[in-house]
């Protein structure tokens, strides 16, 4: 009775607030002895929940208090294991999976065995099924909204991975519990067009609750047997995600860096260089061929390069390996000053063509394996894009101090000689640079020829020199076109004429007689000088590939790239804002042609020029001034012209300003990061084998290329249809590879590999540290509630102990009590 009325008062201060929580189930249905059974749960009063489960057959252990809950969840909410397990073995027990949710989210592991172990969880199925699937008990979940904490689309799987629970989560994996992937989201298949259908938003969420598992650091490191593969394209498809799901798109874009940030904190946790190569290269063993065997193939690597896991690739620990890779066969030149450094640059600028000559006849000499370095196939790369820009400035060198040959003025070497035939021919310059352009076309065909279109494409870079060399090619054909023009008009001079002075020539033959100021503006070598000045220009911006190798110029170069970036984002606007007043200004003065102080906005070109000028302050004020009296017009031109002005130039522009310092404090803050990243993918176009010869050597086959066509032909005429399955690039042989190492894996005999032991190394030391991060932060929280427990649970054994020594000491009080009386009766007989 003591022990009942102390439980009793608590019970009474909860229900005297929050009266309006009642509802039909409230406590005001159950009887006495049912309010002392939920509190003897809620309180962990073994030995009054012992008493009542064996004495009271007909006690309802479903009964529920005012909030909904039953005395199972009471227990658990509270963390009393043992009245856990006496209510464990009652039969019907409901609401089995909630309390075992319950007890995941607490982080109570015992409890969470306990519940593992009852007969309802003997399946495995039961814990991989959410409270929503009809496949599960009625009374195994809680269906009523006040019953439950949690969404019906959640599994205990899914929640300890929320709750990053590594011990819990192992526990439900040796009971068979996986998370079942979300198909895709344009999948139309029966399920998910009735889910859609039937509720779009808990289809949605019920998407971001099982990437909230998947993306757990405790589920990808216990359920994967690669999970830096794993987590690298899981983060990549949380990030797809994002862009097509906007309403989520903070949700997934944290879930992404939650996967990025597992794989920095694996690589963090290598101790050694084997350890890092694991991290980077993958199971080396499994899938080594003979390209491979001599350098790391770094297909974990690439795929973060991809995916933009930036953190992962400027992380020391992978930073250091690209090093040792960069100066490949030139350890000693890492230590070597910068004096040394370009003095070796210059030497291979100036040896190049002896370089290419002795790669080109010994490429397995020392010699040609030092130029498949990196860093020398970069240096002779550099070297020739130098040489290339030389020329095109060397190709103006006879008019730096003005042409002698006036546009109006012509010239021959003969009497018989088109002037035409003096200006179209090429110059052993422009054959040269036509050389380099070539050359560097063979090398863009051998990229696409290696790699996907996509990826390709994908790359600004690759943009770039698509654009550059499309230019020059357009420019050297409108010129050969110039030249075949004038050549066939010379032919018909000779074959006609015997000289030209005094002669009336045909009209389409004078014409190559004219000179500059009296050609066509459609002349084929007027296009040709435009579009070369245009690919002149666009060929030294291509100098800002370099640039990142260099720690001074790098982050400078990503800023200029990110601003570039905000300029086509900020000509959307600009461009919409523009074309308004262009128009509206055409169409109020597109009446006054020759009655305006001059001609602007008289004609849609004028307009433009007028409206473009005036963004940098050179047009004037007096361009919407009308010779006559219509002042209503002029006003009305005052006012737009006015306006316009504001915006552009006070408004847009600023705006813009805005945009371009956001952008470069955003890189500054991260400029270790950004930079490191930049330059790991400027060193990996040097990484892969081939290309060696620079631009123009490439265009002369090689011995080895020769004999490699012969074979490729001689395997396409025998082998036939066999030989289309060697289609797949090399990358996308070992990404397959990788990708089925788990299945491999599972099917192999002989235990797991070297590199299999390694990742279970680190994905220990992972689980300790988050442990142990834990551990800390919940320390005084955790010890204190524990401490409370006990202590609760002491209380109740130590009354059940008074209870039980009382009883023994009144039965000894009766029976001592019984033996004088019966000694006094006897005495009064004597």
């Amino acid at each position: 009775m003591m022990a009942r009325q102390v439980v009793a008062k608590p019970r009474r201060q909860a229900l005297q607030g929050d009266v309006y929580l009642l509802h039909a189930q409230s406590s005001s249905c159950l009887s006495m002895t049912e309010e002392l059974f939920l509190d003897a749960a809620e309180y962990g009063n073994i030995p009054e929940v012992r008493r009542m489960l064996e004495q009271l057959p007909e006690l309802d252990v479903n009964c529920v208090n005012y909030m909904g809950l039953n005395a199972l969840q009471l227990a658990v909410a509270n963390e009393h294991l043992e009245v856990t397990k006496l209510l464990l073995t009652k039969k019907d027990l409901a609401r089995i999976g909630d309390a075992l949710l319950l007890a995941i989210s607490k982080g109570y592991i015992r409890i969470v065995e306990a519940i593992l172990n009852h007969q309802a969880l003997a399946d495995s199925q039961m814990l991989t099924n959410s409270p929503s699937q009809a496949e599960t008990h009625d009374d195994f979940f809680a269906y009523d909204e006040d019953g439950t904490r949690f969404s019906h689309d959640i599994t205990p799987i899914i929640l300890a991975s929320q709750c990053h629970d590594y011990e819990i989560v192992h526990i439900l994996f040796t009971k068979g519990a996986r998370i079942e992937r979300p198909h895709d989201y344009f999948c139309q298949c029966r399920i998910c067009s009735e889910q859609q259908k039937h509720d779009s938003f808990s289809h949605s969420q019920s998407r971001i609750n099982a990437y909230k598992g998947l993306a757990s650091p405790a589920y990808l490191s216990l359920s994967n047997e690669d999970p830096v593969m794993a987590a690298l394209e899981l983060g990549n498809e949380l990030a797809v995600l994002a862009n097509i799901e906007k309403e989520f798109k903070n949700e997934y874009q944290k879930l992404s860096m939650q996967c990025k940030d597992f794989v920095v904190g694996l690589l963090d946790l290598c101790r050694n260089t084997e350890e890092v190569k694991a991290v980077l290269n993958g199971d080396t063993e499994s899938c080594q061929s003979a390209e491979t065997f001599s350098r790391q193939n770094l297909i974990r690597l690439k795929l973060a390069i991809k995916y933009e896991v930036k953190k992962f690739v400027a992380h020391p620990n992978c930073q250091q390996q690209l090093l040792s890779i960069w100066y490949e066969n030139l350890s000693g030149l890492r230590q070597q000053t910068t004096a040394v450094k370009v003095l070796l640059v210059l030497g291979v600028a100036a040896g190049l063509p002896v370089l290419a000559f002795i790669y080109w006849i010994a490429p397995s000499s020392k010699l040609g394996k030092l130029m498949c370095g990196p860093f020398l196939k970069f240096v002779a790369h550099a070297a020739s894009f130098m040489i290339f820009l030389c020329l095109l400035i060397l190709n103006a060198a006879d008019r730096f101090g003005g042409t002698s040959l006036l546009p109006n003025m012509t010239t021959h070497d003969h009497p018989s000689q088109l002037f035409r035939m003096k200006t179209t021919p090429f110059t052993w310059m422009e054959i040269l640079i036509i050389s380099w352009v070539i050359g560097k076309i063979w090398e863009e065909c051998k990229d696409i020829w290696s790699q996907d279109i996509r990826e390709y494409i994908s790359e600004p870079w690759n943009l770039l020199d698509f654009s550059i060399l499309t230019i020059f090619m357009t420019s050297f054909i409108a010129r050969l076109m110039a030249f075949w023009h004038a050549y066939s008009a010379q032919c018909y001079v000779d074959k006609h004429y015997n000289g030209l002075p005094n002669m009336t020539l045909p009209s389409e033959i004078q014409y190559f007689q004219l000179a500059r100021v009296n050609w066509m503006p459609s002349d084929p070598q007027l296009i040709s000088e435009g579009l070369y000045a245009i690919a002149v220009v666009l060929s030294f911006s291509r100098i800002a590939y370099i640039l990142p190798a260099n720690e001074s110029f790098g982050p400078l170069q990503i800023s200029l790239g990110r601003t570039v970036k905000d300029i086509f984002k900020f000509m959307v606007i600009f461009i919409t804002v523009f074309v308004a007043f262009m128009v509206g200004m055409f169409n109020l003065y597109s009446y006054y042609l020759g009655a305006k102080h001059n001609d602007a906005f008289t004609t849609l070109e004028e307009s433009f020029k007028t409206l473009f000028w005036a963004i940098f302050g050179l047009s004037e004020v007096k361009s919407v001034v009308i010779n006559i009296d219509h002042k209503f017009i002029e006003n009305i031109g005052y006012v737009l012209y006015g306006v316009y002005n504001i915006i552009m130039v006070i408004v847009l522009l600023n705006m813009l300003i805005a945009m371009f310092n956001s952008s470069f404090q955003e890189i500054e803050d991260d400029s270790d990061v950004e930079w490191k990243f930049a330059r790991a993918k400027l060193w990996f176009s040097y990484f892969e084998n081939g290309g060696t010869l620079p631009v123009p050597f490439n265009l002369v086959p090689s011995p080895m290329s020769i004999v490699s066509l012969w074979l490729g032909i001689r395997d396409l005429l025998w082998d036939g249809p066999q030989g289309k399955s060697k289609e797949s690039t090399h990358e996308e042989v070992e990404l397959n590879k990788l990708r089925q190492q788990e299945d491999l894996n599972v099917e192999a005999p002989l235990g797991p590999s070297h590199h299999q032991k390694i990742m279970n190394s680190l994905i220990k030391r992972y689980i300790l540290k988050a442990q142990r991060d834990k551990e800390n932060e919940d320390i005084n929280e955790g010890e204190l509630k524990e401490i409370k427990q006990d202590i609760s649970s002491l209380r109740y054994e130590l009354l059940e102990r008074e209870n039980h020594d009382m009883e023994k000491l009144a039965k000894l009080i009766r029976h001592l009590g019984d033996v004088i009386h019966v000694h006094q009766k006897e005495d009064q007989k004597n």
